[in-house]
């Protein structure tokens, strides 16, 4: 029994699982919560935000355009997407969890922020709620409607129709941007001076990357 309590989540953790998706109705109130950096608290939003960050992994690739073109490949088949997607996510999300907080808690501390690395991850996971949402609520939908064409270049996803599906996609993205920013402003208490800054900085070296891949 003793061994059992142990394992099971603790009431904390379990108040996380609600609050991590609530960041999408009531973000102030939700980054705000992450300023307690006391370990039963870190501990409690570890997994949670994880599987978070975790569905906006899936959700980013599946967006990709290697993905819209998986199936042009004829030894690649329809049973392999789901697991091109798992471990394709998985690492996306995963680098951007880590070099992007890293990315993040440098840019703040080089403006005087306080606060650990692990609770400016923290920020980022909670940032990529409208992308999971995206897997959730758009995917479902596009793929229904789509089907292997989605995966398939010149099907029949190529057509207005399917912009829309896109345009949701980028507005999840702007979405996201928009909340790293106000978790950005709020753990640190900032103005919106200070917190475009740190943000934009946090950005400069991915801009500058993909920026060199384009070139």
């Amino acid at each position: 029994m003793a061994e059992q309590a142990a394992q099971a989540p603790s009431a904390l953790e379990r108040s996380w699982w609600l609050r991590a998706p609530a960041v999408l109705v009531a973000p102030r109130a939700v980054f705000a919560s992450l300023r307690d950096e006391s370990d039963e608290a870190v501990e409690a939003r570890q997994d949670p935000l994880a599987a978070l960050i975790g569905l906006a992994g899936f959700a980013s690739v599946l967006a990709t355009p290697v993905a819209r073109s998986l199936l042009d490949d004829f030894d690649f088949s329809v049973v392999l997407i789901p697991v091109w997607t798992f471990f394709g996510g998985a690492g996306y999300a995963l680098a951007v969890d880590w070099i992007g907080g890293a990315l993040l808690f440098g840019a703040s501390r080089r403006l005087g922020g306080l606060g650990s690395y692990l609770r400016a991850r923290h920020v980022v996971a909670l940032a990529s709620a409208p992308l999971a949402l995206t897997l959730v609520a758009i995917w479902p939908l596009r793929i229904a409607i789509y089907g292997e064409d989605l995966f398939r270049t010149g099907g029949t996803d190529w057509g207005p129709g399917d912009r829309i599906f896109g345009g949701f996609v980028y507005a999840a993205a702007a979405w996201s941007i928009l909340l790293l920013l106000v978790g950005v402003r709020t753990v640190h208490g900032w103005g919106w001076g200070r917190t475009l800054t740190a943000v934009a900085l946090a950005a400069a070296l991915p801009a500058l990357v993909v920026l060199a891949t384009i070139v």
